[in-house]
């Protein structure tokens, strides 16, 4: 919906925040059309403004057709529920910075932007000719198939090649336990759909992968966070949490968290899922940076024998993010009203990125390419750190692996004001807050070391750095 003339009149304004704080309850669903909206007095209250605050804001808001009065009764939503709009769900943010914006830009984003902020390696870092030979060996095989939908529950060889991957980490899951589908991103998403209700309320590290946030908010989920350590969540936190909002589902990554790259403990594991037991809680473990560790950590779906823990992944990351092909392993009897959702939703899967897929592991081009990926990864995380460390930043923990580095700015710096002075120079960042449920991380940004191989990303950085302090500088003394 357009922004009216009432709306840029007030904004920044007691009556506009009080406006901006129904529109948002009304976007996210939380107000649904026919709802009595908060009365006056409650919104006082609440706000902490005054009475007549509050009546033009009402009145401006019947005005634009948002709410309607009814004498005697009060002021309710009017009409119907808008469209889905993700950008009005959760925290507003600076365009520049805000999460979905922040992807599009990096997808969209030509050859001479660089994206130390985006979550994938470079196309150079791909093995872009075994995907083409993988391709010309399946379109001269007469046994693959290169017309027809895909069985149910997807390839069977595939299927067979993950359960045997996920036992070398301790993870049993026979074939028909496992589900393929189209990447990470559909794995969550069908799990989600099985799972959850509207309202319900999930669990999720901060930070955390921010599309995490933004597909479960997609999910009409009621999203709480706990701080998350070098060694996997607070969990006197945690604990405080599941006893307070009795969430239904926690989301996490185990092996390489994104973004803070830190790695699960042992004891950490256990009694995590001891909590999980005493207090109902289902967890997804997604698992999609598995193959980018040289040393496998604990995986909760291990300890756990996937009796209430989901696992899902993909080879988007370290294969290519054109054949996509992902996979749910979950309990038996999960599995079958999965894949109805799957048929559903997506009437299957890629049948041909899985036999490429397929083709690749078996044939040992997968193995050599993970071999030299890691070597090469190892490399660039080790100048990242020294050239962060050099620019004067804090490294919140030294990753086991992966591509993540989680790191502090100096002299209290904004992130977000980072990012906007580096926009400037075609440097895309990725500030901490947009992996921040709470907001709380405001001076850290997220390092992708594939894509920090260049000087000017640094030279950017000194720049934008110097430009922050500077502009901040100036406000202290104007205040």
């Amino acid at each position: 919906m357009a922004e009216s003339e009432n709306s840029r009149a007030t904004s920044g304004t007691r009556v506009g925040t009080v406006m901006d704080r129904l529109r948002e309850r009304i976007a996210s669903r939380s107000l649904m059309p026919g709802a009595r909206v908060p009365s006056i007095r409650a919104m006082t209250e609440t706000l902490g403004v005054s009475k007549s605050t509050v009546v033009d804001a009402y009145d401006r808001l019947v005005a634009e057709g948002v709410i309607v009065a009814r004498r005697g009764s009060g002021f309710f939503v009017s009409g119907h529920a808008p469209p889905l709009a993700l950008a009005d769900l959760g925290p507003r943010l600076d365009r520049e910075v805000d999460p979905l914006w922040l992807t599009r830009q990096s997808l969209e984003a030509g050859s001479k932007v660089l994206k130390p902020g985006c979550g994938w390696m470079p196309p150079s870092w791909l093995p872009e000719d075994g995907v083409r030979r993988a391709l010309r060996a399946v379109a001269r095989d007469p046994q693959s198939p290169l017309v027809d939908y895909a069985s149910p529950g997807g390839l069977p060889a595939l299927r067979q090649q993950l359960a045997w991957r996920l036992a070398q980490y301790g993870v049993e899951a026979p074939p028909e336990q496992i589900v393929l589908t189209d990447g990470g991103t559909h794995a969550l998403d069908l799990v989600c759909r099985f799972l959850l209700e509207p309202g319900d309320t999930v669990l999720i590290d901060d930070p955390c992968y921010f599309n995490f946030q933004a597909l479960l908010r997609a999910h009409r989920a009621r999203i709480v966070s706990v701080p998350y350590t070098p060694s996997g969540p607070d969990l006197a936190a945690f604990e405080r949490v599941l006893i307070e909002h009795r969430p239904r589902l926690y989301v996490t990554n185990s092996a390489i968290h994104n973004p803070t790259g830190a790695t699960l403990a042992p004891a950490v594991a256990h009694r995590l899922l001891k909590l999980a037991g005493e207090h109902d809680l289902l967890i997804v473990e997604d698992d999609i940076f598995a193959d980018f560790e040289d040393e496998a950590a604990p995986r909760l779906a291990a300890f756990d024998g996937l009796a209430r823990v989901v696992s899902i992944g993909s080879f988007s990351k370290t294969l290519s993010a054109v054949a996509r092909c992902g996979f749910v392993a979950a309990r038996a009897e999960w599995i079958e009203p999965l894949i109805d959702l799957k048929l559903a939703t997506s009437f299957g899967n890629g049948q041909l990125a899985a036999s490429v897929l397929h083709r690749m592991l078996v044939d040992g081009t997968y193995r050599r390419h993970l071999e030299s990926m890691r070597a090469k990864l190892a490399d660039a995380m080790g100048e990242t750190l020294r050239r962060l460390g050099h620019a004067g930043l804090e490294i919140w923990t030294r990753p086991r692996g992966g591509i993540f580095v989680w790191a502090r700015l100096p002299d209290s710096l904004d992130a977000a004001d980072i990012a906007r002075h580096a926009l400037a120079d075609s440097v895309v960042f990725a500030p901490g807050n947009v992996f921040s449920a709470s907001q709380s991380a405001a001076g850290f940004l997220r390092f992708n070391v594939s894509q920090c191989n260049r000087p000017k990303v640094y030279e950017v950085l000194q720049r934008a750095m110097e430009a922050s302090a500077g502009s901040g500088e100036k406000e202290r003394e104007r205040a």
